[in-house]
């Protein structure tokens, strides 16, 4: 359930469009115009509540820091998908797939793997993202505080389903065959007891 509720919240963050959004900080008069911008649109909300929202013309003349995170997020969701079909067949509650539940138990190990990575890609995302906003923001510039951008809201929900297919995927992975364990344990025992006779 965690890994399933944080790949819903990195499908949210990569569609929606605050990734940025203006900074209000400064002494200056607060514009009546907040600009918000994502990795598909970018968008104006008026005073009056008005909202309008461009997609972005051109791929080639994005910024790199964008077409990467747009990339790492559309791995991210593309992994997290493949991690939901196949920890639902290694789930013993489902009948899909081998009954041997030392089977379905590496199969869900193998969905766990897939969330591990779709939240290592969800981070990576958001993080350069957001290095990027700060690397804006503190440099010497002649644009005004005020007119600069900020973290938006989207960056925090990227940061939260990162978290949580993190922490499903580590859930998964710890569901590793008994019997295996069992195995690996015997044959250490039996190696230490082989090395302590030939000492």
């Amino acid at each position: 359930l965690a890994a399933l509720a944080g790949w819903m919240a990195a499908l949210a963050a990569a569609v929606l469009p605050h990734w940025r959004q203006s900074s209000y900080a400064g002494d200056a008069i607060i514009t009546a115009v907040g600009l918000h911008e994502g990795l598909w649109m970018s968008c104006a909300a008026q005073s009056t509540g008005q909202v309008q929202c461009r997609l972005h013309d051109s791929l080639l003349s994005l910024e790199v820091h964008i077409q990467t995170s747009r990339a790492l997020m559309v791995i991210s969701l593309l992994l997290g998908f493949f991690g939901i079909i196949v920890s639902v067949v290694g789930m013993k509650c489902t009948k899909v797939g081998e009954e041997d539940p030392v089977t379905k138990s590496r199969i869900a190990v193998a969905g766990g793997v897939l969330f591990v990575l779709s939240g290592l890609c969800t981070l990576a995302a958001v993080s350069l993202y957001a290095t990027q906003v700060t690397y804006e923001f503190f440099r010497e510039s002649t644009i005004p505080i005020n007119a600069r951008y900020e973290f938006g809201s989207a960056l925090f929900v990227g940061w939260g389903a990162a978290s949580l297919s993190l922490l499903g995927g580590s859930l998964l992975c710890c569901s590793w065959p008994a019997k295996e364990r069992r195995g690996q344990q015997y044959h250490r025992q039996s190696q230490l007891s082989t090395a302590r006779e030939y000492v």
